[in-house]
């Protein structure tokens, strides 16, 4: 099963913010969208970071409430790890669980289109063992 799948159900949009916004500018989008993480970009539409609620978390503790209205460029994660739409849901968890993030920005030809998360991943997984349950049950009824 690819992370296509995944975006099928869940959407391709991707809140993004350039790096000039402040870190209230995240916030108040996180908490308005219910979301965990945003993708930094420019104006042309190119990816130039991820901020995350650890993120602000970090950047609270290390500078105070001051770091609200710092540039998100200052406190967001530069070095992008990304997946693309035919890798499989558990290669992207495994880099997931590896780089110890839970926001994970999928990409074709170097261009966002979406974003997946841990809990995506883990709904998906758990809906496909109860198709799986669902069609042993179905089979040994049916034998």
């Amino acid at each position: 099963m690819t992370v296509a799948r995944i975006l099928a159900s869940k959407g391709r949009d991707v809140v993004t913010m350039q790096p000039h916004n402040t870190l209230r500018d995240v916030v108040d989008a996180l908490a308005a969208k219910h979301i965990g993480a945003l993708i930094i970009t420019d104006p042309q539409g190119k990816m130039q970071g991820i901020v995350s609620e650890r993120d602000v978390v970090r950047a609270i503790a290390q500078h105070g409430a001051d770091a609200l209205e710092d540039p998100v460029s200052n406190y967001m994660t530069k070095n992008i790890v990304t997946a693309t739409e035919e890798e499989s849901v558990l290669e992207v968890v495994g880099k997931m669980s590896k780089g110890r993030f839970r926001h994970m920005p999928i990409v074709v030809n170097d261009r966002l289109v979406g974003i997946v998360s841990v809990g995506d991943a883990i709904k998906f997984r758990l809906a496909q063992m109860e198709e799986e349950q669902s069609a042993l049950r179905e089979y040994i009824a049916t034998a």
